[in-house]
């Protein structure tokens, strides 16, 4: 297939950027779009030309920092997969692929596809853990776990970090990614001790990191490779208000 790649190119932060058109011609349908990339790159070095900087890790879904927009979708066109995962048999011959970076103030681009989620950090540094003595490795049943607060916990803990909910967000807001990081140690023994400081911490420095305001569009829910619910934004706003009235 022949394809057309639109990709935006951004020497530095402070630099004006620009759309860039890349033709591309025998590519395979079961190439994965990151091996696209590759082969661009390939193709840029063998001209002398500087290559696409892109974001790009375990290539297996899990790690989050292959994470573009293609085409307007934040990790592109499918429901439940990361950049990594898509494959060209997603797309069609003749096709014009637009790849940019994710937009968002607290995602500032460093290069081209690039973009620093040092703030995601951040706010996993300002609460995202317990403190607890842990000792040895516990028997299983020492510490009894209702299984429908395993399962739930378990499905929040898949939160990748990728920031596909804030790119897709209109007011770049990390809610879903927060309340996931939150409500995977609130359904724990382990987790209730700093529950409430935890909440106070990471809310407010995501504030501080400047992210938006949720407003409930769910935009963050249907662009999640991981599928994460907005359910868990609706456990925290509950918290949250529980810790201002009780404070």
């Amino acid at each position: 297939m022949n394809i057309i790649l639109k990709i935006w190119r951004q020497s530095s932060n402070s630099d004006q950027g620009h759309f860039k058109d890349y033709h591309l011609a025998d590519i395979s349908s079961d190439m994965s779009f990151l091996e696209v990339l590759d082969l661009l790159n390939n193709n840029l070095i063998k001209e002398n030309k500087e290559p696409v900087a892109f974001d790009h890790d375990c290539r297996e879904g899990i790690c989050g920092t292959c994470g573009v927009v293609i085409n307007g979708k934040p990790h592109g066109p499918l429901k439940g997969v990361t950049t990594c995962q898509l494959h060209m048999r997603s797309f069609n011959d003749g096709d014009e692929i637009v790849v940019e970076p994710f937009r968002a103030k607290s995602f500032p681009i460093i290069k081209d596809l690039v973009v620093n989620r040092k703030s995601f950090d951040n706010i996993m540094e300002s609460g995202g853990y317990i403190s607890v003595k842990t000792g040895g490795a516990p028997d299983a049943n020492s510490m009894p776990v209702f299984k429908e607060d395993a399962d739930e916990s378990f499905d929040s803990a898949t939160c990748i970090g990728c920031g596909a909910c804030v790119a897709s967000c209109k007011n770049a807001s990390a809610m879903l990614f927060v309340s996931a990081k939150i409500n995977q140690y609130s359904k724990l023994p382990q987790g209730q001790v700093e529950h409430s400081s935890r909440i106070n911490n990471m809310i407010n420095k995501m504030d501080d990191e400047g992210f938006g305001s949720c407003t409930n569009t769910g935009a963050c829910e249907v662009e999640c490779p991981k599928e994460i619910s907005i359910d868990n934004i609706i456990k925290l706003n509950k918290d949250y208000i529980k810790n201002i009235f009780n404070s």
